[in-house]
């Protein structure tokens, strides 16, 4: 079974790195004024990906962050995957072609599912789906709105569609340090062939720990945050941990 992937998060408000309390653009705390700083540092602490959200572009409908993604594009060599205002075909076609390796299609999955058909046809392996589930229904427009559909329902219209992932968020668990809703993010996994990767709430090493048992490796990977910010979880003793190698202390 190849391990779970642990996703660090960099969420840009206003060009800095920040972290909201349940999608809540009023509770943010600033964790980096220089996006591309922390992104650098997150390579460094050996992370394989990064997950990046353009937060305003969220709400906005369209790239609000372009600078402070492009300098991290420039900065990093791992690979960066980008949600947020990605809700047409040139913003698509934009941002795969200035270098982002993964982009994630949120409102616009709900709102037009053949847009990410035909992105995932012209992009393969490159388009995730963001489903944003507020008590099991999914969210848009920043998660400012709440639909009538299930996660579920959502993520079963796109089994054929060629979607490389799922980013599967519980808005009620998203920054306030909760744990992850394993039997939701577990359930989705199960019930689509599609690669889930669970979001919102992981906070501390024993959801890291959680992550390496059996029934998780129906699990793509994992996106952590303010965890990572505020030092809940140590990202070498993590890494370790979810490829199974013994961490080595420093002499």
């Amino acid at each position: 079974m190849a391990p779970v992937i642990l996703y660090p998060a960099i969420d840009l408000k206003e060009g800095r790195c920040v972290r909201l309390i349940q999608g809540d653009m009023d509770q943010a705390t600033v964790f980096n004024d220089d996006p591309a700083d922390q992104a650098a540092t997150f390579e460094a602490q050996g992370f394989e990906w990064l997950h990046v959200v353009d937060l305003d572009g969220a709400f906005a409908g369209k790239p609000m962050n372009a600078s402070a993604v492009e300098t991290i594009l420039n900065r990093v060599t791992i690979p960066v995957q980008l949600g947020g205002g990605i809700r047409d075909m040139k913003t698509v076609d934009g941002w795969l072609g200035k270098g982002v390796s993964r982009v994630i299609i949120g409102t616009a999955a709900v709102r037009d599912p053949a847009f990410v058909r035909e992105a995932a046809r012209r992009h393969p392996g490159k388009i995730a789906v963001g489903i944003d589930a507020k008590d099991g229904l999914v969210a848009v427009e920043g998660w400012a709105q709440t639909s009538t559909l299930s996660a579920e329902e959502l993520g079963r219209r796109f089994e054929d569609a060629g979607v490389a992932a799922i980013i599967y968020t519980d808005i009620a668990r998203d920054g306030i340090l909760k744990g992850l809703n394993f039997p939701m993010t577990l359930g989705l996994a199960r019930a689509v062939s599609i690669p889930v990767i669970a979001s919102g709430g992981l906070a501390s090493m024993a959801d890291i720990e959680r992550l390496t048992q059996p029934d998780c490796a129906v699990l793509n990977g994992a996106i952590s945050g303010r965890a990572l910010y505020d030092g809940r979880i140590d990202p070498e003793e993590a890494l370790a941990l979810l490829r199974r190698v013994p961490v080595t202390s420093s002499p």
